[in-house]
């Protein structure tokens, strides 16, 4: 078996080299293509030593002797660790919080700083603890974009010299104690029961201002219907008053005709058979016929008066009163002026002895006894 193996050596000899060959150059071309993604580049040191940043892409590098560190240029999301911080009026609290950054420059990145991850999240928890030190409970609480810029105005000065930038911090949360959570609610619930008894009194009070002005409106309405009710009472005995004074004034109208139909009539018992009646005994008689019809006053309504108003006045027709009462006073006047002209006719006309209308009513009232001689006039017919 010796003797065959120590033949066949001889001839695998150049089939093994080859394939030696075949894998180095295999192995080298892999070590000489380094291929960089879209978001990324990459740090590139032959012998130790940095060449250059990689861009996205196929590129071509010494084989063997080079190394490649990659950067994720994308923004990228750090967690910061729950923190526990004092506050300046102490307080103790806890936070998180969130960091955005973006690398900016990859040599520093490569170059200036460690770990730059790491780097950025340590001295956010620091920075974190600084700045709610710095605050009082209340604020920490309600100033969460206060707490958020000065987080992020403290880190962009260091990790501007690593080729980071801090995009933006975001406190997720800030918890006290359990003992201040506990006072804290105790507060709440006494503030809002302070606002439902401050609501409570307001309802109450707004309550009693509608009611007193309901009340006042109640009044006002109530008083001006006494008011309207005094008015028409007050009204209506007037016109009552107007309709006795006008009665009173007929029922003297009527016993003086009536005084002078008691002389026509002994005027007529006498022996004389020719009479001469004045215009005025005429007069006389038409009225006593209006006697017996009824008062030519019964058509008057009320009582004229300018202190109403004009509601009022349309509501019981006091300008009608009016315009009745002047009709009657035109119609008294008209009455008179014909009585004395007929008289003066009469007088003039016939130059006998007639006592006139007026006279006669005169003696009526004062009771007199007109005899039949006395009363009777003689005068030749024409």
């Amino acid at each position: 078996m010796a003797p065959v193996v120590l033949q066949l050596i001889p001839s695998l000899g150049p089939l093994l080299v080859g394939m030696l060959v075949l894998l180095l150059a295999i192995v080298t071309v892999y070590q000489m293509v380094e291929i960089v993604d879209a978001y990324e580049k990459k740090a590139l040191t032959v012998f130790g030593e940095y060449r250059r940043l990689l861009e996205p892409g196929i590129t071509f590098i010494p084989p063997f002797v080079s190394r490649t560190y990659a950067f994720d240029m994308r923004t990228q999301t750090l967690d910061v660790p729950r923190q526990e911080a004092i506050t300046r009026d102490n307080s103790p609290v806890t936070a998180d919080a969130v960091v955005y950054i973006k690398v900016m420059d990859a040599r520093k990145a490569f170059l200036e700083v460690d770990n730059y991850k790491m780097a950025v999240s340590n001295l956010a928890q620091t920075t974190l603890r600084a700045v709610l030190g710095d605050m009082e409970l209340d604020d920490t609480l309600n100033k969460r974009q206060e707490i958020n810029a000065r987080i992020r105005k403290e880190l962009d000065e260091p990790t501007d010299e690593w080729g980071v930038r801090v995009e933006s911090v975001e406190v997720r949360e800030v918890n006290p104690s359990k003992d201040v959570q506990q006072a804290m609610e105790q507060q709440t619930s006494a503030e809002r029961r302070r606002r439902a008894m401050i609501l409570e009194a307001q309802g109450e009070r707004r309550s009693a201002v509608e009611t007193a002005q309901g009340e006042k409106q109640s009044n006002i309405i109530r008083a001006q219907g006494e008011k309207q009710s005094q008015i028409l009472e007050a009204q209506g005995d007037a016109i009552s008053t107007v309709l006795r004074a006008k009665s009173a004034e007929s029922m003297g109208e009527r016993a003086i005709i009536d005084k002078g139909m008691e002389t026509l009539e002994r005027i007529g018992q006498g022996e004389s058979t020719t009479f001469v009646l004045p215009q005025e005994l005429t007069s006389l008689v038409g009225r006593y016929g209006k006697q017996l019809s009824g008062s030519d006053v019964q058509d008057q309504q009320g009582l004229s008066s300018l202190e109403f108003d004009d509601e009022t006045r349309e509501l019981i027709g006091l300008d009608d009163i009016e315009e009745i009462l002047g009709q009657i006073d035109e119609a008294a006047e008209m009455d008179i002026e014909e009585l004395e002209q007929e008289a003066e006719a009469i007088k003039s006309g016939a130059g006998t002895d007639i006592k006139s209308a007026d006279e006669v009513v005169q003696e009526a009232d004062r009771g007199a006894d007109f005899t039949g001689e006395e009363s009777e006039t003689e005068t030749e017919t024409e």
